[in-house]
């Protein structure tokens, strides 16, 4: 894919001004590629995502960080979309951030998420969360910008607090996380729209909210939260819900028919898959190596 002439960490700041930037979860490389095509200006690698579509394990901090670089640059190279990553808790203690910041961003990161919970972690929409104290989690994030070297790169600092600690215990940490170096703050598992609004009116920050489905939060819509003053919206599970949902109902419908006839027409075709991918200009380039072969 054409690579930026700006940084990714910059491509997304600038991407989430004028309005709520949505930024679908991308669970591997091909749905990275489907999310540009639909003409959005962002993706989001999603620790739960990628804990169940790529290793069929819980988001309880399982995968290790090569594994999440790894993923980092197959999406990063299978699109051009700035890519937010989601570090969890960053692998360890604040020397542990640095390198987790240093190794993300040499896979093409533009914004390293932290979270604020203790191992073993949970989705931030389950009960029975522990946090990190607040100044434990300030020394994290004063670890990750001293870390990155493009400054351009967002450090997005999540909040569990919500849920664990109160609203208010949330705000608070939020007003810490900023005065650290945070750059977003990412509060999870806000309850209704009037925690969405007063946690923007008090945390003075570009702000991203989680939409995702079956959890806490009520599913606000972009308009609902430009006005709120929200700079961003994950949607980080949304498109490997909807895929494994429809494999699922597939795999029934051929089990119970043995075929897959009354299905075809609900598919990706051959030639759909074959434009996403490229395949045209591979063939392309391999008969220009070949010029007066055979190929040619």
């Amino acid at each position: 894919m054409t690579t930026p002439d700006v940084s990714p960490g910059k491509q997304l700041r600038e991407a989430a001004t004028g309005g709520t930037l949505l930024i679908p979860g991308a669970f591997n490389a091909l749905t990275a590629r489907l999310i540009e095509q639909a003409g959005f200006r962002a993706a989001y690698l999603s620790g739960a995502a990628f804990s169940a579509g790529a290793l069929a394990l819980p988001d309880i901090g399982l995968f290790t960080l090569s594994e999440l670089c790894e993923e980092t640059r197959r999406l990063t190279r299978s699109t051009s979309l700035p890519l937010v990553v989601d570090a969890d808790t960053g692998f360890g203690e604040a020397v542990n951030v640095e390198r987790t910041v240093v190794e993300l961003e040499n896979a093409g990161a533009a914004a390293i998420q932290l979270e604020d919970q203790q191992l073993p972690k949970r989705c931030g929409h389950l009960s029975g969360k522990t946090l990190v104290g607040t100044e434990e989690m300030c020394g994290k994030l004063r670890a990750a910008v001293a870390a990155r070297r493009d400054k351009s790169l967002v450090i997005l600092a999540r909040t569990d607090a919500r849920a664990a600690e109160g609203l208010e215990a949330a705000i608070a940490r939020a007003q810490a996380y900023i005065s650290a170096g945070a750059d977003w703050i990412f509060p999870e598992a806000l309850e209704t729209p009037e925690e969405f609004a007063r946690f923007a009116k008090e945390v003075r920050a570009p702000l991203v909210a989680n939409m995702t489905e079956f959890g806490r939060s009520p599913l606000l819509t972009r308009d609902e939260l430009t006005e709120l003053g929200y700079a961003a919206a994950l949607l980080p599970v949304t498109t490997l819900r909807v895929a494994m949902g429809a494999v699922e109902r597939a795999l029934q419908k051929i089990a119970a028919e043995g075929t897959q006839k009354a299905i075809v027409g609900e598919m990706q075709t051959r030639q759909e898959l074959y434009d996403l991918l490229g395949y045209a200009g591979y063939e392309e380039r391999d008969r220009s190596y070949f010029q007066g072969d055979a190929r040619s």
